[in-house]
């Protein structure tokens, strides 16, 4: 003998077409077994109102959370939830501190230094993935991004323009300066960059070298202003101790065990 399921509550046109209008579409998807649920238990016209209210809210928020997850960019998705700040070489107090986010309202840099596989980029991610929670927009970007941001608008003279619109997020990253020789134009958009973004925007970027030596990477005269501006207002973390990477794949926690 078949089931016959209870075809799922309709929502009267009008005020589906209401719904529509005012741009609600989860409050939408969720009135009509509201609605129900509320006859059959009395609730006060109020309850109704303030539940498709919240569940609005709830919903938006959900998707300009991921809206913003996805104009960032991250390379990988890592958050703090799988981060243990006591094998980071970065003193706990400075991760705790960096964590508060209060210095991307001062519109402070944050630079982390050290060798590979110590946890820069994982920290910076993580840190980026907070300030997204927190309603802010975060950019992410290679030092090879910028290079070729540089090429692609150098001859209609737009590069300008560009660096403007990467302005409009509260935080810029640019990750593993120092993995590979940096080109002309790499280096020209790192200076464009940190020279329009100064005191107007926060910097986070990794590298292998401390930003004293990025004049082993670019032109002196280029090195010299970019890693000034970038330093002026910076907290500089620098990472030590071997590759996190390596230790876990020696101890074999890199891969998943076969049968």
């Amino acid at each position: 003998m078949s089931v016959t399921q209870a075809a799922a509550p309709v929502l009267p046109a009008d005020l589906e077409a209401l719904m529509r209008q005012l741009k609600m579409p989860y409050a939408r998807a969720l009135a009509p077994e509201l609605i129900a649920t509320a006859k059959s238990q009395r609730w006060e016209p109020a309850e109704v109102i303030k539940a498709l209210f919240v569940e609005e809210v709830t919903g938006r928020a959900r998707s300009m959370l991921a809206t913003r997850r996805k104009a960032a960019g991250f390379p990988t998705g890592k958050t703090f939830d799988t981060w243990d700040e006591s094998a980071s070489s970065i003193p706990v107090p400075t991760q705790q501190a960096l964590r508060t986010l209060e210095w991307i309202g001062r519109k402070e840099n944050v630079v982390v230094c050290g060798p590979s596989g110590t946890g820069k980029t994982f920290f910076l991610e993580a840190l980026g993935q907070q300030v997204v929670e927190a309603g802010m927009r975060v950019a992410w970007f290679r030092l090879e991004d910028l290079g070729a941001l540089v090429r692609a608008h150098r001859s209609d003279d737009s590069v300008s323009r560009v660096v403007a619109r990467i302005l409009r997020a509260d935080l810029i990253v640019v990750d593993d300066i120092g993995l590979l020789e940096v080109g002309a134009d790499a280096a020209e958009g790192l200076y464009r960059l940190v020279d329009a973004a100064y005191e107007k925007r926060s910097i986070a970027v990794s590298s292998n070298l401390h930003p004293a030596g990025f004049d082993e990477l670019m032109p002196k005269t280029l090195a010299t202003a970019t890693v000034d501006r970038l330093l002026h207002h910076a907290h500089v973390c620098q990472t030590s101790g071997d590759s996190i990477r390596l230790t876990q794949a020696l101890a074999g926690k890199g891969v998943t065990a076969m049968n």
